[in-house]
């Protein structure tokens, strides 16, 4: 019996690690300990097996709100203070990311900088209107970094274009931005907006805005919270998928990152902003 094994263990183990392991609740291991019976409902260990496989289907990031809205939408309502209930029965806490604290960016060059089209047009009103872009760095096992830059559809959050490569030349950007439009096709008159970085004033990045009809805007100056839906971005992916690790590879990056964005964040998180739908729902069922 579990409850046993881990009675026998704790002389060697914390209590807490073993429960951890065998996915047992504490609270039903200490009443198992105190002699008191500890039965759950038929019902209610259904509804925890639901959450817990759900918490760990969504690697440790999904909390009791999100979950809570999957089960709805899978036809299986439980309100989100039972589902914290069942979490907190089972020890399940969700990965948070750190509070968001976005970096200035140190913009010393001379190739001209592009107005804050944003702070005069506002939020978008539907796809294809603005993407929002940024740079982030990931730490390697083997010391050194690599940067992944990304585009994302402001109105549906849904990660257009990224690239991820060992350097942050103008080229990562371009070759981003080049891949959103291949697969977008987006009208003239589309909007990027990014940080003051140079990467976005290169005249070969200007030069593909110019043959596709983009407009350009950038953040004001020392204000990066003109770029914060894109900086938020980075904070949750960097602590749902590094988890304060690091690559082994460039190759274990792509894989990683790729798995990511295209089969978890675009098309399976849930996002509050959307209404809790994905970003790949919510553009079908706007377009």
């Amino acid at each position: 019996m579990l409850y046993e094994f881990v009675q026998t263990e704790s002389m060697n183990y914390p209590i807490n690690q073993l429960c951890g392991i065998l996915q047992l609740s504490r609270s039903s291991y200490y009443a198992y300990c105190s002699g008191n019976t500890y039965g759950l409902s038929q019902e209610r260990q259904e509804q925890s097996a639901q959450v817990r496989e759900l918490f760990y289907e969504n690697r440790r990031r999904y909390g009791s709100r999100r979950i809570s809205e999957t089960l709805k939408q899978d036809g299986n309502p439980i309100g989100r203070h039972k589902v914290r209930s069942l979490m907190k029965e089972q020890d399940l806490t969700a990965i948070q990311p750190k509070s968001f604290v976005p970096r200035t960016t140190q913009s010393r060059h001379t190739l001209g900088y592009a107005p804050n089209l944003l702070a005069e047009v506002g939020l978008p009103t539907g796809l294809n209107q603005v993407y929002v872009g940024d740079i982030t760095f990931l730490p390697t096992t083997y010391g050194e970094w690599l940067y992944l830059n990304v585009w994302m559809d402001l109105y549906s959050r849904y990660i257009v274009g990224w690239k991820l490569d060992n350097h942050m030349e103008e080229s990562l950007v371009k070759e981003s931005l080049q891949m959103a439009i291949y697969k977008r096709r987006p009208p003239s008159g589309l909007i990027v907006h990014s940080d003051r970085g140079g990467q976005y004033a290169g005249h070969s990045f200007r030069e593909l805005l110019t043959q596709y009809q983009v407009r350009q805007s950038m953040s004001e100056a020392d204000n990066p919270y003109d770029n914060a839906f894109a900086e938020s971005f980075f904070s949750r992916f960097k602590a749902e998928l590094l988890q304060k690790g690091a690559f082994q590879s460039k190759q274990d990056a792509i894989i990683e990152v790729f798995d990511f964005i295209e089969r978890y964040y675009n098309t399976k998180r849930l996002h509050s902003s959307l209404g809790y739908s994905t970003p790949l729902k919510f553009e079908k069922q706007n377009q």
